[in-house]
């Protein structure tokens, strides 16, 4: 019998400082907001994970929260004409 070793994912300080922004962006409406009140979540936001995460360094504050103002993005922006609805006139 061969025993498998068990490959263990310890997620980083920016990992799970990572998931627990998504997962507020997702359930807090920020999606939602004007520019101005996004700008100050993420003030409020980015503070509050500095002081859950006192590991985390600077530089992987600012990458989270630039990862976090990308995933507010949309994805096509609003307003525009796509191709797709361009199409089926």
């Amino acid at each position: 019998m061969s025993k498998r070793k068990k490959s263990k994912f310890e997620p980083t300080v920016f990992d799970k400082a990572r998931d627990e922004l998504l997962s507020q962006i997702k359930h807090c409406g920020v999606l939602q907001a004007t520019e101005d009140q996004r700008d100050k979540w993420f003030q409020e936001t980015m503070a509050y994970l500095a002081e859950r995460y006192p590991d985390a360094t600077q530089k992987e504050l600012e990458d989270l929260e630039q990862v976090g103002r990308r995933y507010c993005q949309p994805v096509i922006p609003h307003g525009e004409d796509t191709a797709y609805e361009a199409h089926d006139e």
